[in-house]
């Protein structure tokens, strides 16, 4: 059970580019909590994945510091985090909730893979040994996209000029 979690249902173990197949696992996700429940949905369910992640990277890990490739429930966290600021803005101006903006998905996708490879700082301040820095590095890169997602969105929409 706790290497199904880790995995994603095994996705962790596909060979090429793991973490990219569970941050795409974690876009349908996002979108049926959104559908279904809005953006109090998704966060909610963000943080259980998070905590579910982090209970069982622990176990998983038993003590060994690195971040194993097949460790995908991270990726699931942060994808979902850097589309918080998109559900949240959909579900704040009362967007149908079956509406598919494509570029603030397709951008928060692509924005926290380069993030969460790239470590650029704060987030390789965050890829630390164990359960917590193999959750918190995808957290913080999660962050950082939805920040640029939500900076894009707010320029794109004269929000800001």
């Amino acid at each position: 059970m706790i290497g199904a979690i880790v995995t994603v249902g095994g996705l962790g173990r596909i060979p090429f580019a793991p973490g990219t197949w569970g941050s795409l696992a974690a876009l349908p996700l996002a979108w049926a909590c959104h559908y279904l429940g809005g953006s109090w949905l998704l966060v909610a369910v963000t943080v259980l994945v998070f905590l579910l992640g982090l209970w069982a990277t622990a176990q998983h890990l038993q003590g060994r510091a690195e971040d194993p490739s097949e460790v995908v429930i991270d990726e699931v966290a942060g994808q979902m985090i850097a589309l918080w600021p998109l559900s949240i803005a959909l579900t704040v101006v009362g967007a149908d909730p079956h509406i598919w903006p494509w570029p603030g998905w397709v951008g928060g996708f692509v924005l926290f893979r380069f993030f969460d490879v790239v470590k650029p700082p704060p987030v390789s301040w965050a890829d630390r040994p164990g359960a917590w820095g193999v959750m918190m590095d995808d957290v913080v890169a999660g962050m950082l996209a939805g920040g640029v997602v939500l900076l894009s969105a707010g320029i794109s929409h004269g929000w800001f000029f």
